[in-house]
């Protein structure tokens, strides 16, 4: 089963249009979801938890039609992180667990507890004091808290320095080792996506231009660097970016398309969003 499906989904604000995406989260699996600022990722996020609605698509969640009845009973289900952490100013990490354990049925208290403590959270002090990234610690802990089969994550790690970063990952990954949990990552910190992610989708300007496997990807495509007159000796059909001044020339290429006699550099998923960007082409 796939944890979340998205075909043909569509939302117009007028001056942006969020077109035709499709791609699915399989279960056991974390998908990331880049995408340069204003590029649709939080709009699909907000379309997936039905928070705003759509003009056209389907989404199912968990298996059930997020605009369905059934959704609100799966809700329990999913763990939430959005860009920004949303509890009221002066409650406090104590009183969040108050009220938490009223609002889903299988909050854990003591799961709760341990990563207060494991992210050094003050308990008695007022949310409004918080820095941003003990906010999104925060908001990390209750997501993680009641048994989520599926976390739903916009931005998750934004905020939050390079060793915390790698310990949310972590558990992040950890995650996802029961067969039964899954995750969608969005996120702009591409090196984070490539160190835990199976999947990658790119939204680049409103549309899907590209949802794949991230080894594939890795695998497939490679960077070369020479000069613009032994870039012309490639097939313009294996290029799918370049870079070129006077002097110098640099692409992204389909490994398998180019002569062997054509050094090739390895590419970082980093290489190939930026090259895919700058050349506005699906792979």
């Amino acid at each position: 089963m796939n944890a979340i499906e998205i075909s043909g989904l569509r939302k117009s604000y007028g001056d942006f249009v969020l077109d035709d995406i499709s791609f699915c989260v399989p279960e056991g699996s974390i998908l990331g979801l880049v995408g340069e600022n204003g590029a649709g990722k939080s709009t699909t996020i907000k379309l997936i938890m039905n928070t705003i609605s759509r003009d056209a698509g389907t989404v199912k969640v968990l298996g059930v039609d997020n605009t369905s009845s059934a959704f609100s009973g799966v809700k329990d289900d999913i763990g939430v992180v959005l860009d920004e952490a949303y509890f009221p100013e002066v409650l406090s990490a104590k009183n969040v667990n108050s009220v938490m354990k009223r609002t889903y049925r299988r909050w854990d208290e003591k799961t709760f507890a341990g990563y207060i403590s494991r992210f050094r959270l003050p308990e008695a002090k007022p949310f409004k004091d918080y820095s941003r990234g003990m906010k999104m610690k925060l908001a990390i802990a209750v997501a993680l808290s009641h048994d989520p089969k599926l976390l739903v994550l916009d931005e998750a790690t934004s905020g939050l320095d390079p060793m915390i970063r790698d310990e949310i990952l972590d558990l992040f990954n950890d995650f996802t080792r029961d067969p039964g949990h899954s995750i969608l990552l969005s996120s702009h910190i591409v090196s984070d996506l490539e160190k835990i992610c199976d999947y990658i989708a790119f939204i680049h300007n409103g549309r899907l231009a590209l949802c794949e496997e991230k080894d594939r990807l890795l695998e497939e495509y490679a960077v070369v660097k020479m000069s613009p007159a032994e870039l012309e000796d490639i097939p313009e059909s294996a290029i799918i970016g370049k870079k070129v001044s006077k002097y110098s020339a640099e692409a992204l290429v389909r490994r398998g398309e180019i002569s062997s006699v054509f050094h090739t550099e390895h590419c970082t998923l980093e290489d190939i969003i930026l090259f895919l960007a700058r050349e506005d082409r699906d792979i």
